[in-house]
């Protein structure tokens, strides 16, 4: 592990985080936060495709006085090296998640997730079930699905949807507005979501993303995918949260229903007028709501 790794200045006011670095098992470098008191107790916060830990921001600093909190930029993804040539799979993101876990030498975790965050954490829980503690889960996947919005669709369709996505940035820049919908990301929210994915060398894991929704059982991460679908009842005895953006284009409440039927012991908020950054959009809601849910013994 190293740390130091630089960010720019001007995002400080909004990300003022120190992030390290942990060599994955396939030896690329993955940043990470790890803020709070030492302790073998961490929350495990996830993000999905196209943002990164700053979608966390706010909670890290909201849950850090009393709680370690670990949120990781996947590989090829925030301030984590962007090698070319990666396996970019469910599978490789659920092993690096498990390896940094153990190098932190944990022994329990909560686990916050959103979008491609609640896959690879499933995943992770379903591998490490004895690991898991409470779960709060935000406009989510960890099954599969025939739903895919059109606009997501066009972005996985071969050659033009990698000249879209890393050409002409149209998935990192229109989610900046297209992902909310009771507010506006100012200006400098914007170009901190932004700042990692500046040119197609750098847009690669968001384009491998979008290419790896198993849509069809010969995909390669459909197998994977169903692994961590059929495992996720076994953790119906833990507390789980449910935050839910009802704007969500992609995560529509086709998916809450999945996630009532599979955790119906959670405790679910749905949030009428918030879309798809349901922790940016809605968040003087949002982060007491978990805190609390978190810090509630």
């Amino acid at each position: 592990m190293v740390t130091g790794i630089q960010l720019p200045a001007w995002l400080a006011p909004e990300y003022p985080f120190a992030p390290k670095s942990f060599a994955t098992p396939r030896a690329a470098r993955m940043s990470y936060l790890d803020e709070g008191p030492r302790a073998d107790e961490a929350v495990l916060l996830l993000h999905g495709n196209p943002t990164w830990s700053y979608y966390y921001r706010h909670l890290v600093r909201a849950l850090a006085p009393t709680l370690r909190c670990i949120a990781p930029d996947h590989v090829g993804m925030g301030a984590s090296e962007k090698p070319a040539d990666y396996e970019y799979s469910l599978a490789t993101r659920i092993a690096d998640v498990a390896a940094l876990v153990h190098s932190l030498g944990l022994k329990r975790v909560h686990l916050v997730v959103h979008d491609w965050g609640g896959a690879i954490g499933g995943g992770f829980a379903v591998r490490h079930p004895g690991l898991i503690g409470k779960m709060a889960l935000m406009n989510t996947a960890a099954f599969t699905s025939e739903h895919l919005p059109a606009r997501i669709a066009i972005c996985k369709a071969p050659v033009v949807g990698a000249w879209l996505v890393r050409g002409a940035n149209g998935f990192a820049w229109p989610a900046t507005w297209m992902a909310m919908n009771r507010r506006a990301l100012s200006a400098d929210e914007k170009r901190g979501y932004l700042w990692p994915y500046d040119c197609w060398a750098h847009r690669v894991a968001v384009s491998a993303f979008v290419r790896d929704i198993p849509m069809r059982k010969d995909h390669p991460s459909w197998a994977t995918l169903r692994e961590v679908e059929s495992g996720l009842a076994q953790f119906q005895d833990r507390a789980a949260l449910i935050v839910w953006g009802g704007c969500d284009f992609c995560f529509n409440d086709h998916f809450l229903q999945r996630w009532r039927a599979l955790l119906p012991q959670a405790d679910v908020h749905r949030i009428a007028d918030a879309g798809h950054y349901v922790l940016d959009d809605a968040r003087e809601e949002v982060v007491p709501l978990i805190r609390d849910f978190l810090t509630r013994l």
